[in-house]
């Protein structure tokens, strides 16, 4: 885009103290009518049955002078995840006993352990209520679906979540320690994946990881297919995490979520002039739809992946033409150019 000016620059207004205090108490007030507005179901009757396997914790504790006998300890206890994901693609070379007794006790990954206890001392008290509501909304919506056992680890930041089917979703918790976290290579983790990578982002990075895996892979190469399938993941979390801010689920910075909410007709009107919607250079979208510090053309206040935040108000066009479609009719639903056009989107701003 040639022009920059054409986008709308964020206004911040200062407040006084006495306006600030009478915002909040509408907010206050504004938040009891909240479920009403965003149709958000009762699930507080659905009864969710939770399995959470905390595998660093097994592996750290164990006498690490009998570690080769303690292996079939973990490969009952972990079947699913010991030998075919930890031994066989996050610590290969360590199959052979002696090898993996000395990754145990390297000072390094204990220290990384001791990190990881510390930050989340209240995985049980906090974290794991979050996954069950989480989960109790999931099962509202999928009501046939599994809910998968969650497992715990910490891979020396080399894997982050994943799932199993939909039998397993493991949480790599090493990569939630906080942007400050002084073991974060920056060439690896740049700022603007550092910033999801805090506690905070934990229970709705790992339901998008689950999420993205249900949905399967967009039925075409073009933007237009790309952002629709991706869209349709985000209004899909955006259904199992109702209360979480948006800034979280989209990973961005707030003032990044309000700089999409007031240029929103601006970012539209760009894909429309520079023909994006329906190319298929990679190097053109990937930006838009992929992790990225910003949007190629766009300003700089403007984040990555803005292709993704605009579908997703789509889908939310969509969804509020046709109430009636469920999220498991919205996952099949692979016709992009179809689901754009009667959504009858139109920017708002």
């Amino acid at each position: 885009m040639a022009q920059k000016e054409n986008f709308l620059k964020p206004i911040y207004s200062q407040f006084t103290w006495g306006f600030l205090f009478i915002l909040s108490g509408l907010v206050l007030l504004n938040s009891c009518k909240e479920d009403k507005v965003k149709n958000i179901p009762d699930v507080s009757n659905i009864v969710v049955d939770l399995e959470v396997g905390r595998f660093e914790k097994d592996l750290f504790t164990l006498d690490t002078n009998q570690v080769s006998e303690m292996l079939p300890f973990l490969e009952e206890r972990y079947p699913e995840f010991f030998k075919p994901v930890f031994l066989g693609k996050i610590l290969p070379p360590l199959q052979d006993p002696a090898v993996f007794s000395l990754f145990v006790r390297t000072k390094q990954v204990r220290q990384l352990f001791d990190t990881c206890s510390i930050v989340f001392s209240d995985f049980d008290q906090k974290t794991i209520p979050e996954f069950k509501k989480a989960f109790q909304f999931y099962k509202y919506h999928f009501p046939e679906r599994k809910i998968p056992r969650l497992v715990t680890y910490l891979s020396e930041y080399t894997l982050g979540n994943f799932t199993l089917e939909e039998d397993m979703l493991g949480l790599g918790l090493d990569f939630f320690l906080g942007p400050n976290y002084t073991r974060y290579n920056p060439s690896f983790f740049p700022q603007y994946i550092q910033r999801s990578m805090t506690k905070e982002h934990l229970v709705s990075k790992s339901m998008y990881t689950l999420v993205k895996s249900i949905a399967g892979e967009a039925s075409g190469d073009r933007l237009i297919d790309q952002m629709i399938h991706n869209g349709k993941i985000l209004y899909i979390l955006d259904q199992l995490l109702p209360y979480t801010p948006d800034r979280i689920k989209l990973e961005y910075s707030q003032a990044q979520v309000e700089w999409c909410e007031a240029n929103e007709k601006e970012i539209w009107a760009y894909f429309l002039k520079e023909d994006l919607l329906y190319s298929t250079r990679r190097k053109d979208i990937r930006k838009l739809i992929d992790h990225s510090p910003n949007s190629p053309g766009m300003p700089e206040e403007a984040p990555g992946r803005t292709a993704n935040w605009l579908a997703w108000q789509m889908i939310k066009s969509y969804m509020n033409k046709y109430p009636a479609t469920t999220l498991e009719e919205l996952l099949l639903m692979d016709d992009a150019q179809k689901m754009m056009e009667k959504s009858k989107y139109k920017p708002q701003r």
